[in-house]
């Protein structure tokens, strides 16, 4: 097992519920075709926080849950920087999160 599991299962809790503390979580899963987008973080279908919730932390799960590799990198941080740019105010720690999340994936294990 990565070294670095332990801190990244704790940090993806923490994302989940920076996202919930701030009411952009949804009970309502999207729809199949749009969960189906390939772009990048599904910027046709989803809004970012849709992406996190129901594309990205379902995947880093699996990943961790079934002890595969970590991916090389994240810039996860960089496209959080993108969405709120557009929202002032908004976002400022889950881009912390989001950082601390990206930073942990660039550390070799």
């Amino acid at each position: 097992m990565d070294t670095r599991f332990p801190l990244i299962a704790e940090q993806l809790l923490l994302i989940e519920r920076e996202l919930r503390v701030q009411g952009w979580w949804s009970s309502v899963s999207p729809s199949v075709e749009a969960l189906a987008s390939v772009e990048p973080f599904a910027v046709d279908t989803l809004d970012f926080e849709q992406w996190l919730q129901w594309i990205f932390l379902p995947r880093m799960k699996a990943i961790l849950e079934n002890d595969l590799p970590l991916p090389n990198a994240s810039g996860i941080l960089a496209m959080a920087e993108m969405v709120y740019a557009q929202r002032p105010g908004q976002g400022i720690e889950l881009q912390r999160l989001l950082s601390q999340f990206d930073q942990l994936i660039s550390d070799v294990g």
